[in-house]
């Protein structure tokens, strides 16, 4: 472990053991409650894709009623949960006009290949020496998350459908609708290289200064091709005739290479961790929350009994005699005065050496020391005795 991840694991350290772990059961409660509720979408979820039906492509138009359409004059839009697998095809080749003769698709730089959805990815990684004036990076450390590497994304995308495999001409297929959709996507890796950055003069000059400087890029790229088998999980409607599919936000699936039984599969194992790590991460607050409380009402009980102790001694200091705080205010013989403040008379005698040196206060302030002594002989002492004139 390198000095700045010590650094920041012991600050982090003594803020969650803040007030006896108090500020740690706090963060592990927020947690769970987080857990929790996404236990409760992710229940919802998997009840939804349970009850969806899972009908072939030539079957929609039986499912679905002709209410399942778009509303045009309030703008809003009905339709059903289904489950379905097909093929992807670009939308041009079921167009039916002229542009179907030259298919609209997207064609892979690197590989060729034919897809509906090209997502090229750039990742430029950085690499960190400490240098000669490397205790720079050691204080941005303290302060921000120093990056190690930059990535730039596009992605191109036509639209498409799914069509049922082995049927043509394809009469019946379901139209893709890719608005607002931001679930991750079935892409296939068809280009992946690490290409190395030569050294330039600026870079030995941000090594030279413990700043981070690139030593390498990274291509890779991504596509959903043509003819690949997927499962869209989604809101189904009918549009002039046409069943169009769209993405549910409450599903956490959208277009995947999973089928029914193993989306629901994946959904319950996802429920039941979300759910044990709920309760094992609220217990673990509970018990870090309770234990801070007693401490810290243990030590509040605690500072009470000293301060009260303290104010009891503050009112013994003070003489209850008024003869005696009389006398005292008189002329007083040198050798009858306290050796400790030299302002009272000598009243106390210390137990067991018996020397009558101090006043009543200053007495006691002996008798509180951790280790009390007479002070005059030295001598440990157990108490002092007020000595009273007769």
């Amino acid at each position: 472990m390198s000095i700045n991840e010590q650094t920041v694991a012991a600050i982090l350290s003594q803020v969650a053991l803040a007030a006896d772990g108090a500020f740690l059961g706090v963060a592990l409660a927020y947690v769970a409650v987080r857990s929790l509720i996404r236990f409760t979408d992710a229940s919802s979820a998997l009840k939804k894709i349970k009850d969806s039906p899972s009908v072939r492509i030539s079957d929609l138009r039986s499912v679905l009623s002709p209410s399942d359409g778009s509303d045009s004059s309030t703008g809003s839009e009905e339709g059903k949960l289904v489950i379905v697998r097909g093929l992807v095809e670009a939308k041009s080749a079921v167009d039916g006009n002229w542009k179907s003769l030259r298919q609209n698709v997207l064609v892979s730089h690197e590989s060729g290949d034919r897809g509906v959805i090209i997502r090229r990815t750039q990742t430029c990684i950085y690499n960190e020496w400490r240098g000669f004036f490397g205790w720079t990076s050691d204080v941005r450390s303290l302060f921000k998350r120093s990056w190690k590497e930059q990535e730039s994304t596009s992605l191109r995308m036509v639209p498409f459908i799914l069509v049922e495999g082995g049927k043509w001409p394809q009469n019946d297929y379901l139209v893709v609708n890719m608005d607002g959709s931001r679930h991750p996507l079935p892409l296939v890796t068809v280009f992946h290289q690490l290409q190395p950055i030569t050294a330039s003069p600026y870079t030995f000059l941000q090594a030279l200064f413990g700043h981070e400087y690139p030593v390498g890029l990274l291509d890779e790229e991504k596509i959903l091709p043509l003819g690949k088998d997927i499962t869209a999980v989604g809101v189904c409607s009918l549009r002039d005739g046409i069943p169009v599919i769209k993405s549910c936000k409450d599903l956490p699936y959208f277009l995947s290479d999973m089928n029914k039984d193993q989306m629901v599969v994946d959904a319950a194992f996802r429920t039941k961790v979300l759910l044990w790590s709920g309760i094992v991460l609220g217990t673990l607050s509970i018990g870090i929350l309770g234990y801070a409380a007693v401490r810290n009402w243990n030590r509040w009980k605690s500072w009470r009994q000293q301060r009260q102790a303290q104010q009891q001694n503050n009112l013994a200091r003070e003489d209850p005699d008024p003869e005696i705080a009389a006398d005292d205010t008189g002329e007083i013989p040198d050798g009858e005065l306290c050796v400790i403040c030299l302002t009272r008379r000598r009243r106390s005698a210390f137990v067991p050496c018996g020397h009558m040196v101090c006043c009543q206060r200053c007495a006691l302030s002996v008798e509180r020391d951790l280790a009390p002594k007479c002070p005059v002989c030295r001598q440990s002492i157990r108490s002092s005795v007020r000595i009273y004139d007769s």
